[in-house]
């Protein structure tokens, strides 16, 4: 299996940490030398690591603002 590069651009935030300090953040990731996407994923605490996760381009993290933002979660 081929070694997946990765780069952490942007660091945008913690969603949540896990009871074994892993957390699920947000940031901003070059794979493999591409552009950078958005991306949703559990990282280990030195972020060697990771979980599966799914990555979104600027339209599609928009559209995904936009849609939570219409949904009442009362």
């Amino acid at each position: 299996m081929a070694e997946i590069k990765f780069e952490i651009t942007e660091s945008i935030g913690v969603i949540s940490e896990s009871s074994k300090g892993w957390t699920k953040e947000l940031n901003l990731v070059s794979w493999n030398n591409y552009a950078p996407k958005y991306d949703i994923r559990e990282w280990d605490p030195e972020h060697l690591k990771m979980g599966k996760g799914v990555t979104f381009t600027k339209e599609e993290l928009k559209r995904l603002r936009d849609l939570l933002n219409e949904m009442d979660l009362d």
